[in-house]
């Protein structure tokens, strides 16, 4: 059950030692610039880039020298952080339980078959997703933190480096009209560092591989105005809403009450943008994203921008969810961002939506199933996130695609696994 989750973030500083160990911080040297306050910690001062990401300053023998001194420091520093437990929070910032980092991630090699992915589609989302990361680090401090995988010595530089990589090898492939490396294990294997994700689900100690959910876009009908048909709207707050949160006061049976239809008593407080039927609603607020084709012609995307500040309550049926959202026109499908203006354009079939407080923004994934006896191997990107997922270490959503309704939505993703092995990649 997903909806991008983008919400106003509380900035709370969480004040234990653990969870202050948390924050990763990087420089121009090593990595596409980011804000200029933003400085890079003395254990990180040369990293093993490829060659096109080397600091031309370093000498080769100077390089190997210090190389070989951090790389000893790294593997004391490796070992214990992988000893220390990693403390889980949920969306507030608040402290809900440790994992053994070193049960959960672990060092491991993808099996020998094809990655499956849309090379320009991958490229996409890689791009916008390093874009997030020049353009928001001040704004959205979240996206500092690494999460877990800080057990495994995985920095926020490390995800950086790892995305420029991706992008460098994507776009001389496809410039070069051939089937991308990043497509061949062997590949990634030399050039990456795999970490195996076992699932961690505090109420099933049982379960090892991860839940794989599927969401999607679904394209309905709908109207500028209301009618019989079409009667249940969406909204879209103003822009002064920042400043008067009357918002926070109203439930999702509150607004479809009609509060903000005419003669109710905030008429006037926010903009209708369309009027759907009730399931219309229930895929949008589900989904977090809708295509409405409007009855003059019209179509556009609408994607979740603020809610109301409600949890979202699992195992408790949509149509009682106290939480509701408020939705803003957008140019493409949308994933995570710290405001409606800053969000990661997605695309399907590459794209993951996770715990992106403790796993962190950015994580590239390979998911391992086995069909018809063979082993399937498909990567995205974790570009989205969602109430579902605060906190949750045993379940990814992938994005299927558009769909016009739940039955062709559900005949796709029969081609998908309900349970798969993950592993992240990280660039050596």
């Amino acid at each position: 059950m997903l909806v991008s989750f983008t919400s106003s973030h509380l900035y709370t500083h969480l004040k234990t030692k653990q969870l202050a160990q948390e924050d990763k911080f990087f420089t121009q040297q090593e990595i596409t610039p980011l804000k200029s306050q933003i400085s890079l910690t003395s254990n990180q001062v040369v990293h093993k880039l490829d060659l096109k990401f080397k600091n031309p300053l370093i000498t080769k023998q100077t390089s190997y020298e210090i190389i070989g001194k951090q790389n000893a420091l790294s593997s004391q520093q490796d070992l214990l952080a992988a000893s220390a437990p990693y403390p889980v929070i949920d969306e507030f910032k608040k402290y809900k339980f440790s994992i053994n980092g070193s049960r959960v991630v672990t060092p491991a090699k993808l099996p020998s078959s094809k990655v499956n992915f849309n090379q320009k589609d991958l490229l996409t989302v890689l791009v916008n997703t390093r874009k997030y990361f020049q353009d928001y680090s001040s704004e959205d401090p979240d996206i500092l933190r690494t999460g877990m995988l800080t057990t495994q010595g995985v920095t926020v530089p490390d995800v950086l480096n790892t995305l420029n990589f991706m992008i460098v090898v994507l776009k001389e492939d496809i410039a070069n009209n051939r089937v991308t490396r990043l497509q061949d294990s062997k590949f990634i294997n030399s050039n990456f560092r795999v970490i195996k994700w076992t699932a961690y689900n505090p109420n099933n100690k049982q379960q090892k591989q991860l839940r794989i959910t599927k969401y999607a876009v679904f394209t309905h009908p709908g109207s500028r105005k209301k009618t019989s048909t079409f009667n249940t709207p969406i909204h879209s707050l103003k822009e002064d809403s920042n400043n008067n949160k009357f918002y926070t006061r109203y439930t999702k049976q509150d607004v479809l009450s009609g509060i903000y239809e005419p003669g109710g008593k905030e008429f006037g407080k926010v903009k209708s943008l369309a009027y759907l039927t009730r399931t219309g609603l229930e895929e949008a607020l589900m989904q977090g994203t809708i295509l409405i084709n409007f009855t003059d012609g019209y179509k556009a995307f609408f994607n979740v921008d603020r809610n109301n500040g409600m949890s979202y309550i699992r195992g408790l049926k949509a149509t009682a969810q106290k939480r509701y959202w408020y939705f803003r026109e957008v140019d493409a499908i949308k994933g995570y961002g710290y405001k409606i203006d800053a969000k990661i354009s997605i695309k399907p079939g590459v794209t993951f939506a996770g715990d992106v407080l403790n796993i962190g923004l950015g994580k590239v994934i390979v998911i391992e199933h086995t069909k018809g006896g063979r082993k399937h191997l498909q990567m995205g990107v974790m570009a989205d996130t969602g109430g579902a997922f605060l906190p949750n270490l045993y379940q990814l959503d992938f994005l299927a695609g558009i769909f016009k309704n739940k039955k062709e939505f559900g005949q796709n993703i029969t081609q998908l696994p309900e349970y798969a092995t993950a592993y992240f990649l990280v660039k050596k």
